[in-house]
């Protein structure tokens, strides 16, 4: 559509599989857009789907999907709406045969196309005799050594493949495992007419994909200052206004709930990062050169974005079945806790032959008991015990049954707080990567013609110098002990098996003393959990705020990770709530 030079309109519907399903119709109906896309694969999205599909071979998509898309279709063929989701999961051509035959059902006149070529799966052994060993990005252990079996490998996919599909006439584009800001670039791309090498316009869209793909995170869901949100029940769905330059404007519809600011949008943009370097297939995504302004009341400008070429590998999401595990929490209540949680593990592994007859064995004791409770909620610690092992009757009713088989022979005021339960499978993320060339993206469209999509062959270029700019001394003078918090926000996820934490000052004085004050080694001091491990910092003083980067912290990934939190949401919070001495200035 090289024509058209306004901004595009590129509204989310979908931050997750399980996101509110009213969303659609809420972007749809609430004002103009352009494209209506949806995000709702994850790392952990590909094994339930996975489990899934090994149940009905016709499944492995998104279902929710298909459930908006039944009221909102006919609105968007009226509207010219088109239609952009990662939805087909690890079966898009299901997906799709499923959209035709609601369209057909409703009477409506839709060409829907789908994308293929992510599923690397039967192509491994192919992969590793060609010399690529899959290795571990942490780790660096070749696939091979591992010993294990993939259930799914999954090449992340850009955004070309999605151009070709709308220059094709599609109304309706169902992608597979594209990376999340893809179902921007590839709108924007198509909109604008850009080419390959369009390197800062593609960055720019990178970034408002990054920013909107999680839905009501950037409109002030999960935000650190949430307090200051006018009104967060039901908040309003993002929208990305991409120009012709890659820049954009995120807003939302208006009269609807939430907020869009610069710090909503500053704590979105250090979701889930690493380094200031940002790879997406098409462009690599300089995040330490985006500038935001509040242009107005829910509207903030992205600009400077600048990009450097198209990374030559790709990475890819190998998943296989890691075994069973099984937990069982016990409620201790009042006087001698420490010595009551001793009993009873001693008494359960006794009942169970030992900790050795498990692959693993995780115990965590919270300490949430009050010396002089106010009440039994109070007086109570919580002992968690987590058992995994390839065989599952280990950790099954074998292991939850003696849990409550024990109970009226440990401790005063014994219980529990769940029956005993069965198995369940996991399974363990191993993230690897494959030369782009390996990637054999298609495009099939409503009549099953296929197009191949090339990938981008320039992949060199001068790498983007960026200049700091001064920054005004840290303020000096008295401290107050004060919650981290108080003056910086944050927000954290999960990368794999690592977990980042992303921390924001809303001034420059506030961002020149967390700069000079949070080292990797202050922060070790702060994160008890973050000490015995390798922790990564990276400045990106243009938004104000620096990314930590835990390596190792949700162990293999989120599907077999034993933390309480295994997505590390709530990481950034608990860094924001340690007490440090702030200077009374920022206060």
């Amino acid at each position: 559509m090289t024509a058209a030079r306004q901004p595009v309109l590129i509204a989310n519907c979908s931050g997750f599989y399980g996101d509110r399903l009213a969303a659609a119709r809420e972007m749809v109906e609430g004002g103009p857009i352009d494209f209506l896309t949806g995000d709702y694969l994850a790392e952990l999205t590909l094994l339930i789907l996975w489990k899934a599909q090994q149940k009905d071979s016709n499944l492995g998509y998104a279902t929710t999907y298909l459930r908006q898309m039944e009221e909102v279709l006919g609105t968007c063929l009226e509207k010219g709406i088109k239609v952009v989701t990662n939805a087909g999961g690890l079966n898009p051509a299901a997906c799709a045969a499923r959209m035709r035959e609601i369209a057909d059902r409703l009477g409506l006149q839709a060409n829907i196309a789908h994308i293929e070529g992510d599923d690397l799966l039967a192509r491994i052994p192919e992969l590793q005799q060609k010399g690529i060993a899959l290795a571990h990005l942490d780790s660096g252990r070749p696939l091979a050594e591992a010993g294990v079996h993939p259930i799914a490998a999954n090449a992340y996919l850009g955004g070309w493949g999605i151009v070709e599909a709308l220059n094709g006439g599609a109304d309706v584009v169902i992608c597979p495992r594209v990376t999340d800001a893809s179902l921007v670039v590839g709108p924007a791309a198509y909109w604008h007419g850009w080419k390959r090498d369009d390197w800062d316009q593609l960055a720019g869209a990178v970034v408002a994909g990054h920013i909107i793909e999680c839905g009501t995170q950037a409109t002030g869901g999960n935000y650190s200052f949430f307090k200051e949100v006018p009104t967060l029940r039901h908040p309003g769905f993002p929208i990305a206004e991409v120009h012709a330059d890659g820049s954009s404007v995120i807003t939302k519809h208006p009269g609807t709930n939430g907020a869009v600011t610069i710090g909503t949008v500053t704590e979105q943009l250090l979701y889930e990062i690493g380094s200031p370097r940002y790879l997406n297939p098409d462009v690599v995504a300089r995040f330490d050169t985006i500038a935001l302004e509040q242009q107005g009341p829910d509207r903030v400008r992205v600009s400077g974005v600048r990009g450097e070429p198209a990374p030559e590998t790709t990475k890819v999401c190998i998943n296989y079945a890691g075994g069973f595990r099984n937990s069982m929490t016990f409620v201790l209540t009042g006087l001698d806790i420490e010595e009551k949680a001793n009993l009873t593990l001693d008494s359960l592994f006794h009942e169970l032959g030992g900790r050795e007859q498990f692959d693993e064995v995780k115990v965590t004791l919270t300490r949430s008991d009050r010396e002089d409770p106010d009440s039994n909620e109070e007086a109570s610690a919580f002992l968690r015990v987590i058992v995994k092992d390839r065989d599952p009757r280990k950790v099954g009713r074998a292991f939850s049954g003696k849990a409550v088989e024990i109970g009226l022979g440990i401790y005063p005021g014994f219980h529990m707080t769940s029956v005993p339960g069965s198995e369940d499978a996991y399974g363990v993320y191993w993230p690897a990567l494959v030369p782009a060339e390996e990637v054999h993206e298609v495009v099939v469209a409503a009549d099953g013609r296929e197009t191949p999509i090339p990938p981008t062959r320039q992949r060199t270029g001068p790498e983007v110098v960026v200049e700091e700019a001064p920054l005004p001394a840290a303020p000096g003078g008295p401290t107050v002990r004060a919650p981290l918090g108080r003056v910086i926000g944050a927000r954290s996820g999960d990368k794999g098996g690592n977990a980042n934490a992303g921390l924001w000052a809303r001034t420059d004085e506030g961002y020149a003393w967390l700069r000079e004050h949070l080292t990797v080694e202050r922060f070790k001091e702060l994160i008890a959990e973050a000490r015995d491990l390798e922790v990564r910092r990276y400045e990106l003083p243009r938004i104000r705020a620096i990314n930590f980067v835990v390596v190792g912290l949700l162990g293999e990934g989120v599907a077999s990770s034993t933390r309480a939190d295994p997505q590390a949401k709530s990481l950034g919070e608990y860094v924001r709530a340690k007490v440090v001495e702030v200077p009374a200035a920022l206060l």
